[in-house]
């Protein structure tokens, strides 16, 4: 999953480099409005589905009850059906309101009107996704994850193509040279429904690839009680409103953010610029935030099944020794991700987009510390969800949006800070988040968070590994050009940390082995027990 996430976002971040050269930051302005839109319905509808499906599924397989967990997928599947159909259709006659009304950016109606198909076909996926993930195994959600981006960003770059110059046509017409941009953007939109699609064929193929498999265990099984469908909903619904709500408000904000953006701006005199400002912002600084983030989002999809297996035999020792292991590998990874892009910026971001470079550099020396707190926020997320204290993830991003809010309208209102404001207020929600999360977690199975090894030692491999990678990218840049400043950058950076982390002992030969691979890196290095950590 960890792969699959990275990959994804790589191919996500390296399809919208084309997209943006194409449409534009006005366009990528456009998309992001109706994406926002698009988010909010998705995490109404389907987005917590996955978890909740995995949760409840794994739970029964624990229990030897297959028949019971194949209800559960039936049930969900239909509540997918109807909570996906619903907004479906909200969106396909509501576009233009929400687009006018909610974002203050009317052009973008039309690519959200593309999103709404989009919106039942991923519901029906995470059905199927969790379902695979509460029987153990995460191969075929991280599969498809992989061929829907793929697909996604063939089509993106195609249908944006065509219809930005689709669009040029129209605009001459009506005299309005926005329809270009608006028209690119619901070609990107697009390409996300035709990846959803292509998911979703692929996942329906190998549950049927696995149904004569999952009927032989249910032959097998000792006669049961068989959950009414009834209890299935309620039992559903019971965990999935506390997902939706906890997650909601935590993705909220980006759209709370853009909608206050775009009035403060207008009002202050800057419509003019603020979709080519929040493009630049969404287009090209989240695009690249957003690939180490992914991780641990997947680590979230991995670690709640793995959690509620030990709280359902009160393993509090098993649940706390997880909780240690992720997030220290973690933290391994986002403190040289957050420090890499903030040293980096400058010439990745010109190597990627020929248009706002500049500005979308300033804004990841700014925000790079954001990898960091939002890798923490949303894994402490997963992990009191695994522990079944669903509802204080609500609890605490409503606390957190709330500072979050109140920072932007300040600094939006009295200074010129402008679309900096927005990265500022994000870094003041996940800071708060992850702390609120952490004390839940210590207060509900008296976890005590590990410092030195998980914090203290990574951050010293990553300070001398930023030093080197200055070094590096300053010679680089008086010698060549940004492509092979940033590749020669990052390998020299990346040998560097990981030299560091087996030599300064950050991480063990036993946490090793436990992940894919970590014999054959045992074999490699040659490493004994004696040389890190047990």
């Amino acid at each position: 999953m960890g792969i699959a996430g990275i990959l994804t976002r790589i191919i996500g971040m390296f399809y919208r480099i084309p997209v943006t050269n194409i449409i534009g930051p006005k366009g990528n302005g456009y998309y992001a409005a109706a994406y926002q839109i698009y988010t909010i319905m998705l995490l109404i509808s389907s987005y917590s589905l996955p978890l909740a499906v995995s949760k409840l599924v794994s739970a029964r397989i624990g229990a030897g009850e297959y028949k019971n967990a194949d209800r559960i997928f039936r049930g969900a599947f239909r509540f997918a059906a109807c909570t996906g159909g619903f907004v479906c259709l909200l969106i396909l006659i509501g576009a233009d309101f929400f687009a006018t009304h909610l974002m203050s950016e009317s052009m973008s109606g039309i690519a959200l009107k593309v999103f709404a198909p989009t919106l039942l076909t991923v519901a029906l996926m995470g059905v199927i996704r969790g379902y695979f993930q509460g029987m153990g195994t995460m191969i075929p959600t991280a599969v498809s994850q992989i061929v829907e981006q793929i697909v996604n960003a063939v089509v993106s770059i195609l249908a944006a193509k065509y219809l930005f110059d689709y669009g040029l046509r129209v605009g001459a017409l009506l005299q309005n040279d926005n329809y270009s941009a608006a028209y690119g953007a619901a070609g990107s939109s697009l390409g996300t429904g035709a990846g959803a699609l292509a998911g979703f064929i692929l996942l329906s193929a190998m549950l049927l690839h696995e149904s004569r498999t999952l009927k032989k265990k249910q032959k097998l099984e000792m006669a049961r009680r068989a959950e009414p469908y009834s209890d299935i909903m309620r039992i559903l619904l019971l965990t999935i409103v506390p997902v939706i709500l906890s997650t909601a408000v935590y993705n909220i904000g980006e759209l709370l953010s853009n909608s206050v953006f775009n009035r403060i701006m207008m009002l202050k005199g800057f419509g003019d610029t603020k979709s080519y400002t929040w493009g630049v912002y969404s287009g090209e600084y989240k695009v690249l935030l957003n690939v180490p983030i992914a991780l641990s989002n997947a680590m979230c999809s991995s670690v709640v099944p793995a959690l509620t297996a030990c709280m359902a035999v009160r393993d509090l020792k098993g649940a706390r020794r997880k909780i240690s292991q992720v997030m220290r590998f973690m933290m391994i990874l986002a403190f040289p991700c957050a420090v890499g892009l903030g040293v980096l910026a400058r010439p990745i971001m010109a190597m990627l987009f020929k248009d706002g470079y500049d500005l979308a550099a300033k804004l990841m020396h700014l925000g790079c510390i954001n990898i960091i707190l939002y890798s923490i926020s949303t894994l402490s997320n997963g992990i009191l969800q695994g522990i079944n204290k669903m509802n204080i993830p609500v609890r605490n991003a409503v606390i957190s949006l709330m500072l979050q809010m109140g920072v932007l309208i300040a600094l939006l209102n009295f200074t010129n800070f402008g679309i900096y404001s927005v990265i500022l207020a994000n870094t003041c929600f996940a800071f708060l988040m992850s702390v609120l999360n952490h004390m839940a977690i210590r207060k509900y199975i008296r976890y005590r968070q590990e410092t030195f090894r998980t914090f203290v030692m990574p951050l010293i491999c990553t300070a001398i590994m930023a030093l080197v990678v200055f070094v590096v990218s300053k010679i680089m840049d008086l010698i060549s050009g940004n492509i092979a400043n940033v590749m020669i950058s990052m390998i020299v950076g990346g040998l560097v940390y990981c030299y560091l982390v087996i030599k300064l002992r950050v991480i063990s030969v036993s946490e090793l082995r436990r992940f894919k691979m970590g014999e054959f890196l045992v074999a490699f290095l040659r490493l004994n027990d004696e040389e890190l950590y047990e």
